[in-house]
């Protein structure tokens, strides 16, 4: 399996280099040459199988020229110690529930997975791994605790002064050891270019071995197809009568990874009809959807806080999927926006209908899917965050107070002093330059 930039102006890369350096060294992000097609055979069981051996399959699918077999089944269990469960919402809705994880967010599948990659490419006596990744909200938790303590590996997590909840930022902040905390006198957007821009700068290229741990990894996203072939398995085993071909799916987008592995594994052979993009206010890819025109803004605060990106890198690789072809793009996407108000309506409403309580970016989606349902259609919505991440937002809605998690009360006797930085490159590098 080869790999070439978006950008088209690198030469192509294997697995171990994207994996290793993140970005390509044009700007682009990596995209595998080929989407090979699972074979139809493999949806006769799929109904019966664990999530881990159908990830297994899909796996070898895409990597199996690259790692050993026995290795990636090992790597894909290990990944996979949690269940996703599929909830049924409504007579037509069903919830997917991602959040299972030790991070309690759909983020811990990608990192676990990018986690056991870089130890499989690390050898002894290789240069210590640097690992960078901005979060918005549940990346920082789940790489941080995924490579937490992995020998070889420091983590550097770059996240925005504002926007995170508590938990969402101790998830983090508290680990120590090789977890490295930086906070960022900005948005989201500030800390991702500051980590695009540490890729590309030739003198920490030249003193760090430094790689990605955000969705812009493609072996971070690449591992996020499974659970849509495990929920879509899971749609069979629930459905007396099931119509593969009116399965809609709708996504809560931010940086567009989590979309951008559904359209693969729809391109893989996933039997879905289409797929629905969900965003709050800040809503620069659902109105490219509408409109035709891509504005990158200025992200703005909201109740769903993950979403908060005004200028998603994953964007070049939609357009990437369907060739830049807008028309393309609408045949299989939808998109909708939601204020706070709207998504704590969302929230309310099921939670006094069925008793289901929802996180913010759950709500989004599942709003965003309720609208776009057609008679006939079956939905599945992603729920990417367990709602006590969001205390505040699930309590002013709903009247639940969540109960506070084991994770939040994560603490180490001693940790990194956290630095606050302004969202400036030369401040950055003083600070990798004197951990490493």
């Amino acid at each position: 399996m080869q790999f070439y930039s978006t950008n088209g102006l690198s030469p192509n890369a294997s697995l171990e280099e994207v994996v290793m350096t993140g970005l390509a060294p044009d700007g682009g992000l990596y995209m595998p040459e080929r989407i090979p097609v699972i074979p139809r055979a493999f949806f006769n069981n799929i109904s019966e199988m664990s999530v881990s051996d159908i990830a297994y399959i899909v796996a070898t699918t895409v990597l199996g020229d690259v790692i050993d077999a026995a290795e990636l089944k090992q790597i894909v269990f290990d990944t996979f110690s949690f269940e996703i469960p599929l909830r049924k919402i409504d007579s037509d809705i069903y919830a997917l529930e991602l959040f299972h994880g030790p991070t309690l967010a759909f983020k811990d599948v990608g990192a676990r997975f990018l986690a056991r990659i870089i130890s499989h490419f690390t050898r002894p006596g290789d240069k210590e791994v640097n690992v960078l990744v901005a979060t918005s909200g549940d990346s920082g938790g789940a790489v941080a605790t995924g490579f937490h303590k992995v020998p070889g590996v420091k983590v550097f997590v770059l996240y925005p002064e504002r926007g995170l909840t508590a938990m969402q930022r101790n998830q983090f902040t508290s680990l120590g050891d090789n977890v490295y905390p930086i906070e960022i006198m900005g948005n989201f957007d500030d800390c991702q270019r500051l980590v695009k821009e540490a890729f590309v700068d030739k003198r920490l290229r030249e003193e760090m071995n430094i790689t990605s741990a955000n969705s812009i990894n493609v072996c971070r996203l690449l591992p996020q197809m499974f659970y849509y072939f495990y929920g879509y398995s899971q749609f069979l085993r629930n459905e007396d009568n099931p119509n593969p071909g009116k399965v809609v799916i709708s996504v809560p987008c931010g940086n567009l990874g989590n979309l951008t592995a559904g359209l693969l594994a729809m391109r893989m052979g996933l039997p879905v009809s289409r797929f629905v993009a969900a965003n709050n206010t800040n809503n620069s890819f659902t109105r490219y959807i509408n409109e035709g025109i891509y504005e990158p803004m200025k992200p703005v605060r909201t109740i769903a806080c993950a979403m908060d990106v005004g200028n998603p890198s994953n964007f070049s690789r939609i357009l990437d999927i369907f060739g830049g072809d807008h028309e393309k793009i609408r045949q299989t996407l939808s998109g909708y926006s939601f204020t706070d108000e709207e998504i704590s309506e969302s929230m309310r409403e099921i939670y006094q209908r069925d008793g289901y309580v929802m996180d913010p970016h759950g709500a989004t989606a599942y709003r965003a899917l309720r609208r776009d349902l057609k008679p006939g259609e079956k939905g599945i919505f992603l729920a990417t965050a367990h709602p006590s991440k969001f205390p505040h937002a699930v309590g002013q809605a709903t009247g639940v107070r969540q109960k506070e998690n084991q994770v939040t009360r994560s603490r180490v006797t001693e940790h990194h002093p956290t630095p606050r930085i302004t969202p400036s490159l030369p401040a950055l590098k003083k600070i990798l330059l004197t951990a490493t």
